[in-house]
């Protein structure tokens, strides 16, 4: 499977370096200030959640010192959740939106999926470097910490795309999945502890969120960007196996549908 996969991305690497280029470039190609939006939009948030949220919410989080930890604590997990949103959605329609692409050209449609994780990546890459810089101007940089953020990101990607995966190949034939994926989301989103701390939800709601891997992976972010200390590792380790177990599955049903996607479209 791995193999398969590395002889693909290696030799088809210039057209998926090349797609992920020109989906950068015409999301903006025809807005006056162009890539600048990029920028604008996550500067603006930053600047709202600071003035208001931390003002505002502050005093809600017992434990979280500094006039700014609301604010850090929203951007950690709505920045990665935007990730994880940008890239399921992406990988959920990834056939669909590029029925035409499939039926023209000739290459290995695993590159597809591939193409839609990395411009979600590139594009949080941006956004997440400007919270960085955020985090330097106030003086609350993690530390040696900060480098606990890559594995987890890895965790986080492997299991988007492995359960994008196998939402894209099923839409394919269900287009239900891609409709109800949407309902999905939104209860996600609150039983993710994103704007809430875990610690004030019974215990009862707690076990069931503990369940739930971007939960995890969430709060290893807060805890790396609030309280500066390691993430449960144990509990990562758990959502790696299910990652991967996910991408094996997603592998499995792309091969054995693939010929049968392009005839469906």
């Amino acid at each position: 499977m791995i193999n398969d996969l590395m002889k693909s991305i290696i030799r088809y690497r210039g057209f998926i370096f090349g797609s992920v280029k020109r989906d950068f470039q015409s999301r903006y190609q025809n807005s006056f200030l162009g890539a600048a939006w990029l920028i604008l939009q996550p500067v603006a948030m930053i600047i709202v959640y600071t003035v208001i949220f931390s003002k505002v919410m502050g005093s809600r989080l017992a434990g979280m010192p500094g006039p700014f930890s609301y604010s850090i604590f929203l951007c950690s997990g709505v920045l990665t959740w935007g990730l994880f949103t940008e890239t399921l959605n992406g990988l959920a329609n990834v056939f669909i939106s590029n029925a035409n692409v499939l039926k023209k050209l000739n290459f290995p449609r695993i590159c597809l999926p591939i193409i839609v994780s990395l411009s979600s990546f590139v594009n949080f890459l941006i956004i997440f470097g400007l919270f960085v810089v955020f985090l330097i101007i106030i003086n609350n940089f993690p530390g040696i910490s900060f480098f606990y953020v890559f594995p987890i990101l890895i965790i986080q990607m492997l299991f988007t795309i492995g359960l994008g995966t196998i939402l894209g190949v099923m839409n394919v034939f269900v287009r239900d999945v891609g409709q109800f994926l949407g309902i999905v989301l939104q209860f996600w989103f609150w039983l993710t502890p994103i704007v809430y701390v875990a610690k004030i939800l019974p215990d009862s709601v707690r076990d069931v969120i503990s369940c739930n891997p971007m939960a995890i992976i969430i709060m290893s972010y807060q805890n790396i960007f609030i309280y500066n200390v390691d993430p449960d590792w144990l509990s990562l380790f758990f959502v790696f196996v299910f990652s991967l177990c996910l991408v094996a599955i997603g592998w499995r049903m792309f091969k054995k549908h693939s010929a049968d996607i392009v005839d469906e479209l």
